[in-house]
C-alpha cells in the first residue's frame, strides 16, 4: 500500500521521492508543488484542474505527484429480437491518491458496443485504461431470446456491468465486475428481456414488461459539470430490455427502448451507458442500440 489508509490531519508520508501531507481530506504535495500535467482538453473548476479524455490520447506529466481519476469503460450494446435484453453499462472505476510519474501517460478510452445488423451478436464495450495498469472495464452485451439460432456467450454478456438476459436464453444474465458495476436482469417467458446492469444497481428482471436498465451514479456530478460530460450528472446506466408487442424498459441515462414501438436508442457518447434493446412483431424489426463510449478524467488540486 503506497499511502496510509487512515491518516490523521497533518501526517506526512514520503513516496516517489516526494513528501506528502494529509490535509484532513486528501494527500497533497508538501513543499515541492502539486502534480502538474498537460493535455488537449483541460478545465479548471472548484479548485481542481481536470484533464478530460473522450478519446484515446496522452497525458504529459511535467511534475510527478498524486491525482484522482475516474475511468469509465464503454457500454455494451443492446440486442434485437422478440425478447431482447439491454446492454450493460461500462465499469466505473474511481481511484483516489494515484501517483503518476513524470513523462507520457497513455490514456485509452473504450468504444461503445455495436448492435449487429442481423442481430446475430451484439458486442460488449471496450475497456478504458490509464497506462495499461488501471481499468474501467467495458459493459456486457444484451442477449436476445436465443430461439432463432443467435446466441451470446456468458463472457460476451459479462463486463463492467452485465448485459441483460433474453426470455428463452439458456444462461444467466451477465455478471458485473465488483466495485465497478452490477449484473444484468433476468429474462422471462412470454418474450420479455431483462435490463442491463448499471453502476448504481442491477438490471431489472423482466415481468409484465421489459426490464429497466440499472441506474447510473451521480456521485461524480461535480466532475460531470466541470467537464461537460455525463447525462444530467449521471454516468453508467444500463440499457432497457424489451417485450414482444408491449412496453419496453427504460434507463435514466444511456440507452433505452421506446415504450410503444420497441425502437431502441443508442447510449449517449462518453457516459458509459448500455444500449437499449430493440423489439417488434417480427424477430428483428428494430435494431438494438449501441453502447456509449467510455471516458477518462484526471483531476488534482490547483
Amino acid at each position: 500500500m503506497a499511502f496510509p489508509t487512515s491518516p490523521s490531519t497533518n501526517d506526512t508520508h514520503s513516496y516517489g521521492g516526494q513528501s506528502y501531507l494529509w490535509n484532513g481530506t486528501a494527500w497533497q504535495s508538501n513543499g515541492s508543488g502539486n502534480l502538474a500535467a498537460s493535455s488537449s482538453s483541460e478545465q479548471t473548476s472548484g479548485g481542481y484542474k481536470y484533464h478530460t479524455f473522450t478519446s484515446s490520447a496522452n497525458l504529459t506529466v511535467t511534475t510527478p505527484g498524486l491525482c484522482e481519476v475516474l475511468i469509465i469503460g464503454g457500454g455494451g450494446a443492446g440486442n434485437s429480437g422478440y425478447a431482447a435484453a439491454g446492454g450493460g453499462a461500462g465499469g466505473l472505476n474511481h481511484i483516489n491518491n494515484l501517483y503518476l510519474p513524470s513523462g507520457t501517460i497513455a490514456i485509452v478510452v473504450g468504444a461503445g458496443g455495436s448492435a449487429d445488423a442481423d442481430a446475430t451478436e451484439a458486442t460488449p464495450g471496450g475497456d478504458s485504461s490509464i497506462n495499461g495498469e488501471y481499468f474501467g472495464y467495458g459493459g456486457g452485451a444484451g442477449a436476445n431470446n436465443n430461439v432463432w439460432g443467435h446466441s451470446l456467450t456468458t463472457f460476451v454478456m459479462g463486463g463492467g456491468s452485465g448485459g441483460g438476459c433474453g426470455a428463452l436464453s439458456c444462461f444467466p444474465a451477465g455478471y458485473g465486475v465488483p466495485g465497478q458495476g452490477n449484473k444484468g436482469g433476468a429474462g422471462e417467458y412470454g418474450y420479455r428481456g431483462g435490463g442491463g446492469g448499471g453502476a448504481g444497481s442491477i438490471g431489472q428482471n423482466a415481468d409484465d414488461r421489459g426490464g429497466n436498465g440499472g441506474t447510473g451514479l451521480n456521485t461524480y456530478s461535480a466532475w460531470a459539470t466541470a467537464t461537460s460530460t455525463g447525462d444530467n450528472g449521471y454516468y453508467c446506466s444500463g440499457g432497457g430490455g424489451t417485450i414482444l408487442n408491449g412496453t419496453g424498459g427504460t434507463a435514466s441515462d444511456g440507452g433505452g427502448t421506446d415504450s410503444s414501438t420497441g425502437q431502441a436508442s443508442n447510449a449517449a457518447p462518453n457516459g458509459g451507458g448500455g444500449g437499449g434493446a430493440g423489439g417488434g412483431a417480427s424477430p428483428f424489426d428494430n435494431l438494438g442500440g449501441n453502447g456509449g463510449s467510455g471516458l477518462v478524467i484526471v483531476r488534482y488540486a490547483v
